[in-house]
């Protein structure tokens, strides 16, 4: 009877252990998680780490309450490689990843706050702007009759615009009260709006505030700086006019320009000969109409 007894107390001390640490995954794990479940909480944390301890102390409480209320899946993963996509700062890092884009937290260790900032962004908080729609949503040009808009510029081939992405959802959901936060691919579909506002590199951060912009030019990619930019320090930056939209002549020169700039080998070349001159903005043009995305048969019947 004494050893059945023991037996079950060691059970349930087992059973409490258990419930007092969180799940622990491998990378490929949460890989197949991003793909297959909405919602997902991860902390990424290493061992021998105290701030770590205590965010997975305050995941524990919230545990239940986040699987009630969003039907989340919360794990850890101890030193994880993917960490660094998603802060640059490591571990301990908590992130929320809706439909597998994520949310890095950004706040104090304190089971409320986490609880109120995931359950306020469940849906991605970043909208996704290109050049048939910016002028529409944005009003940029006319007076910002949609309100104030913040803006990276970004490209499918850049790291660090990868990198970004969490902190970037992490400014929105800071902000989302205040104004718009929003990206353009410069790449692709949002070549001819980054044209349009000078942007050259990626990534690149604008401010668009009634009918004016201000570049964030400082080298600090963190939440925090990026919302004391738009909330007061913007006043200190260069104010410009916001440019109106490029004619497609004016902005087919641009695209002409652009090249020459990224190329500079056709001017150490030298234009020798007028041949040679008509070759060089033949094999431009060319070059520019490849780099065009396909028109897609939504946009043919629009025309």
């Amino acid at each position: 009877m004494n050893f059945i007894l023991i037996i079950s107390l060691l059970l349930i001390s087992l059973g409490s252990i258990e419930s007092t640490s969180l799940e622990v995954v491998t990378d490929d794990d949460l890989l197949n998680l991003f793909k297959s479940e909405k919602y997902v909480v991860v902390l990424f944390t290493k061992k021998d780490c105290e701030q770590c301890d205590n965010f997975e102390n305050e995941l524990i409480h919230l545990r239940e309450d986040l699987v009630d209320t969003l039907n989340a899946w919360v794990v850890k993963a101890v030193n994880s490689q993917l960490v660094r996509l998603y802060n640059p700062n490591k571990e301990p890092a908590l992130v929320f990843f809706r439909h597998g884009i994520p949310l890095l937290y950004d706040g104090p260790v304190n089971d409320e706050l986490i609880l109120h900032t995931f359950t306020e962004n469940k849906e991605p908080v970043v909208r996704e702007l290109s050049d048939d729609n910016f002028e529409h949503l944005t009003q940029a040009s006319s007076g910002a009759t949609t309100g104030d808009w913040f803006i990276m510029f970004y490209s499918t081939d850049c790291v660090e615009c990868q990198r970004l992405q969490a902190r970037w959802e992490a400014v929105g959901a800071k902000l989302r009260t205040r104004m718009n936060v929003a990206r353009v691919n410069k790449q692709t579909t949002g070549a001819v709006t980054a044209r349009r506002f000078g942007v050259w590199e990626v990534p690149s951060f604008i401010f668009f505030r009634q009918g004016y912009m201000y570049r964030y030019n400082i080298h600090k990619y963190d939440v925090a700086s990026f919302a004391s930019f738009v909330t007061d320090w913007f006043k200190n930056a260069r104010k410009e006019t916001v440019p109106v939209p490029k004619s497609p002549f004016d902005d087919f020169l641009q695209m002409i320009v652009d090249y020459l700039r990224d190329n500079p080998w056709i001017w150490k070349i030298g234009f020798g000969s007028v041949g040679f001159t008509i070759l060089s903005i033949f094999i431009i043009i060319s070059k520019l109409k490849a780099k065009k995305p396909p028109v897609t048969k939504k946009s043919k019947k629009s025309k």
